[in-house]
């Protein structure tokens, strides 16, 4: 059977229809229609024929804000019903630009009149990084209603062109703006000397990396934590586990795809990525690692402290569609946020991790924990 991981919703199974899009189509209770008339609170640009890209309005009169689903305490069903329902808009930037821009400058949804060549269709397609989303419909016209209202420090940096991308989003980020809002801005091509639409997908990982780049910089310069602790949550059969080491920022993350989770299919799936003070290349665990990082690091610099960091997700069957990596995110900031348990050494962290994952076959793929066990700190040469 091929693997959900290959053909994510295009029947190379086999069956009549995908079982996961089924669940995305039990969730659905409106009708297919030429016009919306509501509120669009984010944008979407796809990545199909870069450069010459097409985007337009997400549509849907509920929140496209992860944080605040999760402070509703909304369950996985619930999340998907909004995003089933949710109509992703599609036109030549030419003539939806303008209006994508002023839709992502808005702290809040912007209410718009929208019509489309013809009935909106049920076009349901995953990817690891994106929300899915349930509807798509080709744009006739969009007219904005309302007014965005937008905030000094975006203002501020959106309105600056001799600043580049990297130093913009750094900048909104310290002014307390946060990833989902920064991640429209960039989409929508309002960062930058040299501005340009991005594709969604891009951006959202883009400004993970960026950010948690910049802050591992800041965590470099603080001293050591002074303690072993391991910190843990569980987002919709996300297990996520954080563990901090006295040291040198260094950053290793696992995935474990147990069998017949989502990805792996009747194979258990186990990918591992690390780094130091650089990365270089694309992480195989994609997104969700970056994701993972800006979280551990956003801790880091609250407390002020420098850690060596072991980050394992373990995926169970709870977790049945792709929500998009602020899963991963939203995980490992839960996980930093909860009390810490003590661990008297890296085996005794370890073996918490053992059995808060259920399983111990992660830590034979790990390479930073056989290389802290043999490593000596200059304390032992006293």
């Amino acid at each position: 059977m091929m693997r959900c991981a290959e053909c994510k919703g295009k029947g190379l199974c086999g069956l009549p229809r995908c079982p996961i899009m089924s669940r995305f189509h039990a969730q659905v209770a409106m009708k297919p229609s030429t016009t919306y008339q509501g509120s669009s609170p984010s944008v979407f640009i796809g990545s199909y024929g870069y450069p010459d890209v097409r985007g337009g309005p997400l549509l849907i009169n509920d929140a496209d804000n992860p944080p605040e689903w999760l402070k509703n305490n909304l369950g996985m069903d619930d999340i998907v019903g909004i995003r089933a329902r949710t109509i992703r808009g599609n036109a030549g930037l030419q003539k939806v630009g303008g209006s994508l821009q002023e839709i992502a400058l808005s702290s809040i949804p912007i209410d718009v009149d929208v019509s489309f060549e013809k009935p909106v269709a049920f076009s349901l397609d995953f990817d690891g990084t994106v929300a899915p989303v349930g509807f798509s419909g080709a744009v006739k016209q969009i007219d904005l209603v309302g007014s965005a209202k937008v905030g000094r420090a975006v203002d501020r940096i959106t309105s600056d062109t001799d600043i580049g991308a990297t130093d913009a989003a750094i900048a909104l980020s310290t002014d307390g703006i946060d990833v989902y809002q920064i991640s429209k801005l960039m989409t929508a091509g309002l960062l930058g000397k040299k501005r340009k639409f991005v594709p969604t997908r891009w951006a959202i990982t883009a400004v993970d990396d960026t950010i948690s780049t910049g802050l591992k910089k800041e965590i470099a310069r603080f001293p050591p934590v002074d303690a072993i602790s391991l910190f843990t949550a569980e987002v919709f059969g996300n297990r996520i586990v954080c563990i901090l080491l006295p040291g040198d920022w260094k950053y290793e993350m696992i995935e474990i795809w147990g069998k017949r989770s989502l990805w792996a299919g009747d194979d258990e799936m186990i990918v591992q990525d690390r780094e130091g003070m650089t990365k270089h290349g694309y992480s195989p665990i994609t997104g969700a690692y970056y994701s993972a990082r800006l979280g551990v690091c956003e801790y880091l610099t609250s407390i002020r402290r420098c850690a060596r960091v072991i980050v394992v997700r373990n995926v169970s069957s709870e977790y049945w569609a792709p929500l998009g990596t602020w899963v991963i995110r939203e995980g490992t900031r839960l996980a930093m946020a909860a009390a810490p348990i003590a661990c008297e050494s890296l085996d005794d962290a370890v073996r918490h991790a053992v059995a808060i994952t259920g399983s111990d076959r992660w830590v034979l793929h790990s390479t930073l924990i056989p290389e802290l066990r043999t490593q000596r700190t200059l304390a032992q040469f006293w």
